[in-house]
């Protein structure tokens, strides 16, 4: 029976904290002491034009937050609550959520569209509402239905597609949604309003019409309508036109042949002479056509056994006229577009296209662009010299080396000379532009490098100068130096060329992210510069420079700690800031704990740091606390045994970051950790192993935690057990539940999603580790432990080697894992290898491998099992 609750909806909105606060405990009272009474007097509410807008706007949101959350776990709990409500009561509700479509007050059709949708979600999947569908197109198809009723239908259909899968409909009903939508779209028959809703539903039920656009017929009227809803009067309309467009290009590139010399007419007006909004959808649709060019040529330069999905080079043969109306929209830039992060306009979508273009056709790009670049470079007005600079920028990826490296040696001089140009928006191009020349074209290890004895001190001069200039040019110029520094690694002797210039590269980062008239984007730039820096040193020549930034760093970081925080943005600041220093602690301890001759400066200063760390952990920021954990990860790495004395003050956090469900980032770092120190003390980690190892079982079988975190939980049984070794055995059989439960569940999951497979993949690997690591651990001890689970485990290792979806990681992890039951168990295992016949067929694959590791540890397991079978 449905309740009164307007007055408290109302109430519930007051300006006075204490009216409001009581409402809404009333409500909430009413929610939990009876749910299908609550919901049926929210959609009664919702269905009555004669109640309050603002008490039928919110009694929508709380009946769709009692459907739907953010959290899959509490998202799970509501679906079972509304699938527990009695059907009569179902029913009601839907009838009236149905009823509310045909309001006057848009704003209550338009939230009872998403409700549905919330409710549909739930119910076609379970076949459970068979007639909605009917229901609304009967709301489409008979000629009395007023224009707002129809909005509101083809707002709804548009909200269950997005919600619902392909696969839920029969194709039918597909039909019949798609006709109704597409007739929506009429010029002739309705309003823009309802044509809009139309094109709007067309955009999410696209991913179900692929039996549609199979069919000529159908896949040209619905292709027809749409290039003429993107010449709609309405720039709403025709933005959301295009927006499908972008869509079909991603969905249905493989039949787009027939209709891309309209397109590109189509697209070329747009561009050239439509509203911004419009035109830049114009853009993406050759942007989205690109993404799927590039996936075509990577398809067949992988040289995959499959059949290849047919190219059709839309891009090639569009280039000559492609290329110019894209350099057209380079000119077309905003005065402020560098101060504000969240722009995007004609000329960012036109140089970012650019790009995508230059990666689909390489080479063939190069003669188009260069006479833009030449024609503007030095002309007067400033926008002409932005925009041939970032045409020269945007087309460094997809050219070879050897047409690209004859232009930029040319230009290089010029870029930096432009470093000094008097406008603003040049430099902060031309800094990006050098940044892409070092990403792209600076690689002394691999053979070629556009920076070389005789010019790398004048380019650190000019770049080391352009840091002191305004901020959002300074952000740039740090990822120059960045990529420059990065070009270094395992260069080998060519590294040494940076190395006499570090100490001011340092100091002028540091001097940087010091800046008072920067903002944290600038900041941040500088230390992750930093970063690099160290890290791509060469170790041989520098580490008197780097030993020296260690107590710089520490020193700046205890300055936080003192400092006494006050207002809350205050704190923010200061969390930012310790996460930044924390991650430079981090380098420089990795890269001083790398070499034995300075491996006693991270020693002798252990002490201090893990002082500051601890100090650190008081701070309340989950951003310090990711930061800080892998710097400690770092710090017991360095220490090995001696990060015991660490351990009594330490592990209280351990086991805080263990628990920490919210932010599951945290927790995952916090998991690595536990494995760095139990690899660095060994059974120094034992008197804190029953709390470590409680709150890991709580982590797995927690359904609040992040998926991603618990394949990590199992690798860390493994560190564990090999660490604690014939310890480990309190543990065993709660770790063995798990690990065999875990495996069950990985055959239960669904194979066909891309990212389900790729944690399948994560899980199963990790599970092999954890048994790795505990074979090993009671090999010298209590190997018979593990016997009674070998069987199970070789039947895991048998279902996992016949699935097509494994990647390489989880086979090496099964190939080790057998060659440690055969290493620990010995001729235990005689007659369970015997009878294994997957076992020879399994290795074989694996000797084949062109992976030299994976055939390395398959030789290895193969001489382990062989020496068991002769036993």
């Amino acid at each position: 029976m449905a309740v009164e609750i307007t007055q408290f909806l109302l109430y519930a909105q007051s300006a006075d904290a204490k009216i409001r606060t009581e409402a809404e405990s009333n409500l909430r009272q009413f929610q939990e002491q009876n749910l299908p009474a609550f919901l049926l007097s929210l959609s009664a509410e919702l269905a009555n034009n004669e109640k309050p807008t603002e008490s039928r706007r919110l009694a929508g949101i709380l009946f769709k937050n009692s459907l739907d959350a953010k959290d899959a776990a509490r998202k799970e709990h509501l679906v079972q609550q509304w699938v527990s409500i009695d059907i009569s009561i179902k029913s009601q509700i839907k009838d009236l959520l149905l009823r509310t479509l045909d309001s006057s007050v848009t704003e209550a059709s338009h939230t009872s569209a998403q409700v549905i949708a919330k409710i549909a979600s739930i119910e076609v999947p379970r076949k459970e509402w068979p007639e909605l569908i009917r229901s609304l197109l009967i709301n489409m198809t008979q000629q009395d239905r007023p224009a707002a009723l129809k909005k509101a239908t083809l707002e709804t259909l548009g909200y269950v597609c997005e919600e619902i899968s392909h696969q839920d409909l029969v194709q039918d009903e597909v039909n019949s949604v798609l006709t109704a939508v597409v007739q929506g779209m009429n010029l002739a028959e309705h309003s823009s309003e309802v044509r809009l809703a139309a094109t709007r539903a067309l955009y999410n039920a696209l991913e179900f019409a692929q039996t549609n656009f199979e069919n000529e017929m159908e896949r040209n009227y619905i292709m027809k309508v749409v290039c003429e809803t993107a010449m709609s009067k309405e720039a709403e309309v025709r933005q959301s036109a295009f927006e499908c467009l972008v869509s079909i290009a991603s969905m249905y590139y493989e039949v787009l042949d027939p209709y891309m010399q309209t397109l590109f007419e189509l697209t070329l007006k747009t561009v050239r002479g439509d509203e911004e909004a419009v035109a830049l959808q114009a853009i993406e649709f050759w942007s989205s056509i690109c993404d799927e060019e590039i996936e075509l040529q990577e398809y067949e330069s992988a040289e995959s056994g499959d059949s290849a999905p047919h190219h059709s080079h839309f891009i090639e043969k569009a280039l000559p006229s492609l290329v110019p109306m894209l350099l057209d929209t380079l000119l077309k830039q905003e005065e402020d577009q560098d101060q504000d992060d969240g722009v995007w306009n004609l000329s960012m979508a036109g140089g970012t296209c650019l790009g995508l273009v230059s990666r689909t056709v390489g080479d063939a790009i190069v003669p188009l662009v260069l006479p833009f670049v030449e024609a503007n470079i030095l002309k007067p007005e400033w926008r002409c010299r932005e925009a041939a600079t970032y045409a020269f920028g945007s087309i460094l990826e997809g050219p070879t080396i050897e047409k690209l490296s004859p232009l930029v040696y040319a230009g290089l001089d010029f870029l930096l000379k432009a470093m000094r140009d008097e406008n603003r928006h040049v430099k902060d191009t031309t800094a990006w532009t050098l940044s892409r020349i070092f990403e792209l074209l600076h690689s002394p290890a691999n053979g070629f490098s556009v920076i070389s004895p005789a010019n790398i001190q004048g380019v650190l001069g000019v770049l080391l100068e352009s840091l002191k200039d305004a901020p959002n040019v300074a952000e740039k110029v740090c990822g120059a130096i960045y990529y420059l520094a990065q070009g270094y690694e395992d260069a080998g002797t060519s590294s040494s060329l940076l190395s006499p210039s570090l100490p001011q590269i340092i100091s002028s980062l540091i001097g940087t992210a010091e800046r008072t008239d920067g903002d944290s984007k600038m900041r941040s730039s500088a230390y992750e510069t930093l970063n690099e820096v160290v890290r791509c040193s060469n170790i041989v020549d520098t580490s008197n420079i780097i030993a020296q930034l260690l107590p710089v760093i520490m020193n700046k970081l205890g300055q936080t700690v003192e400092h006494q925080i006050i207002s809350v943005d205050e704190r923010e600041k200061q969390g930012d800031l310790q996460a930044l220093l924390c991650g430079v602690l981090q380098v420089v301890i990795q890269k001083l704990s790398n070499s034995d001759d300075t491996k006693p400066i991270i020693l002798q200063a252990a002490d201090q740091i893990m002082i500051l760390f601890l100090k650190v952990f008081a701070c309340r920021s989950s951003t310090v606390h990711e930061e800080a954990m892998l710097a400690i990860g770092a710090l017991a790495y360095a220490t090995g045994p001696k990060f015991g004395k660490y351990m009594v003050e330490f592990h209280k956090y351990l086991e805080m970051g263990l628990q920490n469900f919210e932010e599951y980032q945290v927790c995952a770092i916090t998991v690595g950790v536990v494995g760095d120190v139990c690899r660095a003390i060994d059974e120094g980690i034992l008197p804190y192993c029953d709390g470590i190892m409680s709150h890991l079982v709580k982590d797995l079988a927690s359904g609040e935690l992040h998926r991603s975190v618990k394949p990590a939980i199992f690798s860390c049984f493994g560190d564990i057990a090999l660490a604690i070794g014939v310890h480990f055995e309190n543990y065993l059989h709660i770790t063995i539940q798990m690990m065999q439960g875990a495996a069950g569940l990985c055959s239960q999951m669904d194979t066909n999603d891309e990212e389900m497979v790729e944690y399948i993949n994560q899980l199963r690997r990790s599970i092999f580790e954890a048994y790795s690591g505990i074979l090993q651990g009671f090999k010298n001890s209590k190997p018979e432990l593990m016997l009674p689970h070998a069987e199970k485990l070789l039947q895991f290792i048998e279902l996992v080697s016949r699935d097509k979806q494994r990647e390489e990681s989880v086979t090496k992890a099964a190939v080790a894992v057998m060659g440690d039951l055969a290493d620990t168990l010995g001729s235990n295992m005689k007659i369970l290898f015997k009878d294994r016949t997957f076992c020879a067929e399994f290795l074989g694959e694996c000797l084949e491998s062109d992976d030299e590791q994976l055939k390395e540890t398959a030789t290895w397991t193969q001489g382990m099992i062989g020496r068991v079978l002769v036993s």
